[in-house]
């Protein structure tokens, strides 16, 4: 019997949920259970075939346990070890190299010194730094945000100079970008699943969390729907994630990628309405039972080869991308002329 575990912490409604939904399809040889570990032996294989993870980035004992079970060929949702490699910085470098739109963005030092560290330390870094050089390039209107950040954590808004040095003198010893804002007229966040099927969700992330997923959305440009799919599917897949949600704000025609390391995102059914909750429950649900039925898949004992994709991945996808990103420059001064069709659900 080959058994998919469901790795989560205080969420509700979304492991109960698609373990249910995997038992009710009653497959021959596969069930589902909500994932049980004990103190982890290093001469004991993990007893699942899948683990869908929905929580080891914040409990580092869970994460150490997939990396051990991933080595004895269990398949993890997400791979735990492009996950811990990740940060949102070189997601946007990525982005930019794959001919996706990204806002200006730069990574600031550390306003305090980390940990066991002083000005010694930091010798090679120019001081004063070139705050003039940062404003032109990004502007005075921005989000500051931590590079490994999540769940809106340490975000600040940002007007003005003053607001900004205000707001970089309260993040202590994190690592953190400035971004330029972008002046939305419209906002996407998009269920990727399996690196192959997108769900387009109307979103708006000024409203309180709970009203953010836009009920009656509003008739959208084909040619833009088409685009936000393309960009998130290019994403994740050369990001590696079988599961994400990667969000777009549109200015001027342009979909920019805002946010896309989410490799454990909300699939609370109180958040995310019941339709889009039932997408994600069926999507998640055969995905991993298609990952089961081909399980194990222990890689070969390298490094390199437990991080997906591999480079020549990267670098065919950077390649394939480089013609499409010079002509997406050009098409920035002329939008495209808008075109109404229903929005996808």
């Amino acid at each position: 019997m080959k058994k998919i575990g469901v790795l989560f912490g205080m969420e509700n409604s979304f492991p109960g949920a698609l373990v249910e939904r995997i038992n009710s399809l009653h497959i021959d040889g596969i069930t589902a259970e909500f994932l049980r570990t004990d103190a982890v032996h290093l001469d004991k294989p993990s007893p699942y075939s899948v683990i869908i993870d929905r929580i080891s980035h914040d409990i580092p004992f869970y994460r150490a346990y997939l990396k051990h079970a991933a080595l004895n060929g269990t398949v993890i949702i997400n791979n735990p070890f492009w996950w811990s490699a990740d940060d949102k910085f070189f997601n946007y470098s990525l982005a930019a190299k794959l001919g996706v739109a990204v806002p200006p963005t730069v990574i600031l030092p550390h306003k305090s010194y980390p940990e066991g560290t002083n000005e010694r330390s930091m010798r090679n870094l120019e001081y004063p730094l070139n705050w003039d050089a940062v404003f032109e390039y990004v502007g005075e209107h921005g989000f500051m945000k931590p590079v490994d950040g999540g769940g809106w954590r340490d975000v600040f808004h940002i007007h003005n100079r003053e607001e900004f040095f205000r707001a970089y003198d309260q993040t202590r010893d994190l690592c953190m970008m400035y971004q330029k804002a972008v002046n939305f007229s419209e906002y996407f966040r998009c269920y990727v699943v399996g690196q192959k099927k997108v769900h387009i969700m109307p979103y708006d992330p000024r409203n309180p969390h709970h009203e953010r997923y836009v009920k009656n959305p509003p008739k959208y440009d084909r040619k833009l729907l088409k685009r936000v799919e393309e960009d998130a599917l290019k994403l994740c897949q050369a990001l590696g994630y079988d599961l994400n949600t990667v969000e777009f704000a549109v200015e001027d025609g342009i979909p920019y990628a805002i946010d896309f390391m989410n490799p454990a995102p909300d699939a609370d059914i109180h958040s995310v309405g019941e339709k889009n909750f039932e997408w994600i429950v069926k999507e998640m649900a055969d995905l991993a039972i298609a990952k089961a039925k081909k399980a194990p898949a222990t890689p070969e004992l390298k490094w390199s080869s437990f991080l997906n994709p591999t480079p020549k991945k990267i670098a065919k996808a950077v390649k394939a991308a480089k013609p499409k990103a010079a002509a997406r420059k050009k098409e920035q001064a002329t939008p495209p002329e808008p075109v109404s069709t229903p929005a996808k659900e």
